[in-house]
């Protein structure tokens, strides 16, 4: 099935392509007028980048072109390769191993089905309340007590973050939205856009201005005139596309602001995370970025609150 769009996907696919060819241009320029090894290191890795959101700005368009399916596959696959990314750095042991197989080959698709079906009530308690008590269930049957909490919680916090909340992105589609039938990928549009957006721009003026840095410990690259420069410009972005949504301009305007900031709070979450397992970056899949989940940390958590907002002031 694919959506009603009346131009508005295409519109936007249109935006997207045309910053992306900006970006590539003024990469190329940069390429050829900075030569100082450092600054060319830096130059590289954000040619590296744009490369790279080429290939992920085609495949997400691809995949919400197509409708349901294609949008509910996508995350599907991020949340499997999120949460593979996850387990594999997360202190487990030999109990654990038969709660990861549910985890993947049974918990992950089961969320994804509820979403393509539309069961809300379900959809919403699975993962938090009755896979969190089997979870614990399983892995005290196994018998392995030995730091037996800190692993149960962190299989527990995986599935948490790589599935529950990322499978509220195509969740958006599920939404009845008074005179926004069949429109719903634009608001999925919307969200990745200014999650993403921000993530760029807050590492652009961070480069840029940044001075102060936030948490040092947990993000050493993280400042404040980066925060708030990405957030403000992000922000922006949202307003200017307010006719995509169901949301007026101010709407709009605020959605964007929340969602910026609750995608800032998931990326300095995933950071700390990321020290405390020691590791640089969740794994090496996007080049330039890391891992699946260094890409979509700022996502995972601002998917549920948009969602729920959108659900409880919009939908009926």
């Amino acid at each position: 099935m694919f959506p009603r769009t009346d131009g508005t996907l295409l519109q936007l696919f249109g935006g997207v392509v045309a910053l992306l060819a900006a970006a590539t241009v003024v990469g190329a320029g940069l390429t050829r007028l900075v030569t100082a090894p450092e600054a060319r290191a830096m130059v590289d890795n954000i040619n590296s980048r744009i490369r790279a959101w080429w290939v992920m700005a085609i495949v997400f368009m691809a995949s919400v072109a197509t409708g349901t399916i294609g949008s509910i596959l996508l995350f599907a696959v991020i949340s499997f390769l999120a949460l593979r990314e996850f387990v594999t750095l997360a202190p487990t042991a030999r109990g654990d191993h038969r709660a990861l197989v549910w985890c993947f080959f049974v918990f992950t698709p089961l969320e994804y089905l509820l979403v393509w079906i539309g069961w809300y009530g379900l959809f919403t308690i699975l993962i938090p309340v009755y896979v969190s008590m089997f979870l614990a269930i399983r892995t005290a049957v196994a018998g392995d007590t030995e730091r037996y909490l800190q692993r149960t919680a962190t299989t527990q916090w995986a599935l948490l973050i790589c599935v529950y909340f990322v499978s509220y992105v195509p969740a958006l589609l599920m939404l009845r939205i008074p005179g926004y039938a069949g429109r719903n990928a634009a608001l999925i549009f919307f969200l990745v856009l200014v999650v993403q957006l921000s993530d760029v721009l807050q590492y652009v003026w961070g480069k840029t201005l940044g001075r102060r840095r936030i948490a040092p410990s947990v993000s050493p690259h993280k400042t404040w005139e980066g925060f708030i420069g990405g957030v403000l410009s992000a922000t922006a972005a949202g307003t200017a596309i307010w006719w995509a949504t169901p949301f007026e301009p101010a709407q709009a305007a605020l959605m964007a602001l929340i969602v910026a900031l609750m995608g800032f709070a998931g990326g300095l979450i995933m950071s700390a995370i990321k020290r405390d397992f020691g590791v640089k970056d969740y794994g090496s899949m996007i080049p330039g970025h890391g891992g699946v989940l260094d890409r979509i940390d700022s996502l995972c958590f601002a998917a549920p609150v948009f969602f729920h907002i959108t659900r409880f002031f919009f939908a009926r």
